[in-house]
């Protein structure tokens, strides 16, 4: 049986952009950062978006760009300051006129476009130093639970934190992040006891993690017809939701 170990420090990262080449890139860059390593937990196309997400699962980092249709990327920074709990703040911009209002946010960086790996894990470093020195200590607890993956010879920690959903197939669970799918031989009951807080059964084959629920829809099922399924939160795919479970995911959605 496969059992969590201890994982490497990970921050938990908004990106806001209205380009989706832009923002691609950006999920690219941050999937190798390593020290401090990045999960993208949510993404937006303007400051609106952008709120929402916050509100609904917050971050410990927001990447803003500067200029978006609509509120700007400054104004956003101001609304996002006023959050009882406000992530580190970094600005990438392919104009650099705006820095020093966003030091004036008290971001902890500024980029610019096109951005590069060294200088965005410079970013990152800075903003792990800036939730420590704030005493955010809760998303880089260098002790978070990761589920080890056996392929082949091959072991690999995958942490808990980047992973969206757990689903039994046959006698194996597949645990998908945002980047790809691995197999897991473990019991999703097993699973469900001990992510209770970090997930949610929305079906008798599936777990769900709570922070990356983005709507729940009309779906219709192959083999049990028509019914309702949850939107996660960097997927294409949606994952039913049973009758049993449908009130209590419409209310951790509605929070």
């Amino acid at each position: 049986m496969n059992t969590p170990v201890a994982a490497p420090r990970t921050l938990r990262v908004l990106l806001v952009d209205d380009e989706t080449l832009a923002r691609a890139r950006l999920r690219t860059l941050l999937g190798d950062c390593r020290s401090p390593g990045a999960v993208v937990v949510g993404e937006a196309g303007n400051a609106v978006q952008a709120m929402e997400a916050m509100r609904a699962q917050g971050a410990d980092v927001a990447l803003l760009d500067i200029h978006m249709p609509g509120a700007d990327g400054i104004t956003l920074g101001r609304a996002i300051s006023e959050l009882p709990v406000v992530p580190a703040l970094i600005f990438v911009t392919a104009h650099a006129e705006h820095a020093v209002q966003a030091f004036e946010l008290e971001a902890v960086d500024y980029l610019t476009k096109p951005v590069r790996l060294e200088r965005l894990q410079v970013a990152l470093q800075k903003a792990e130093r800036y939730l420590l020195a704030r005493g955010d200590n809760a998303a880089l607890n260098a002790a978070d639970d990761v589920v080890v993956i056996q392929d082949r010879g091959r072991t690999e920690r995958v942490p808990v934190r980047e992973v969206l959903y757990f689903k039994a197939e046959l006698k194996y669970v597949t645990v998908r992040t945002a980047v790809r799918s691995y197999i897991l031989d473990a019991s999703l009951n097993e699973l469900e006891e001990r992510f209770a807080q970090q997930f949610m059964r929305v079906h008798r084959n599936a777990l769900v993690a709570r922070a990356a629920m983005r709507a729940l829809e009309n779906h219709i099922d192959p083999d049990e017809g028509a019914g309702w399924a949850v939107r996660l939160n960097g997927l294409d795919e949606v994952i039913a939701v049973s009758r049993r479970q449908l009130a209590a995911v419409r209310e951790l959605l509605s929070r």
